[in-house]
């Protein structure tokens, strides 16, 4: 079994039992900007700066994701393409805005694990959304495989 299947399946084995799918995957998608958004606001180092005024620990969280998605699949990680620069525009967005981005990305974070309980109550509760944190970024790529076979497009 290829190291896309092994996480795909096991992610997929311990979502079989979502009690408001519409819900969960909402928050699954939720969950990913608001944990970036967290770290985007995090305080950077001179050298990050230095770089680009863009690089910071979300911006270096998604870029890591994305490499990581591109070794366990190159359909998935351009699939996933899309949705990663759309977090990103986000960050730049509340960055240029009048708002806390610390405190939107709390919001966002907060909205998704409650969501992420109430989507998985009768599955598994507390226990299923701690280990869905865990799995962050393997979650909207579950999702994205899923959307894949339904379009018969190889992974």
């Amino acid at each position: 079994m290829s190291e896309t299947h092994r996480w795909l399946s096991d992610y997929g084995d311990s979502h079989r039992e979502i009690s408001c799918p519409a819900i969960y995957w909402a928050s699954v998608l939720i969950l990913v900007p608001g944990i970036a958004g967290m770290l985007w606001s995090l305080p950077i180092p001179d050298e990050f700066a230095n770089i680009s005024p863009l690089l910071n620990w979300g911006s270096a969280f998604l870029m890591a994701s994305l490499v990581y998605y591109f070794i366990i699949s190159l359909t998935l990680a351009i699939g996933m393409l899309p949705f990663m620069l759309a977090v990103a525009a986000l960050g730049v967005l509340l960055t240029r805005a009048d708002v806390s981005i610390a405190g939107v990305s709390l919001g966002l974070v907060v909205v998704a694990l409650a969501g992420l309980y109430f989507g998985h109550h009768a599955g598994g509760g507390v226990a299923a959304v701690l280990r869905d944190i865990q799995l962050t970024m393997i979650g909207p790529i579950w999702l994205l495989s899923n959307l894949y076979k339904r379009l018969g497009i190889p992974y």
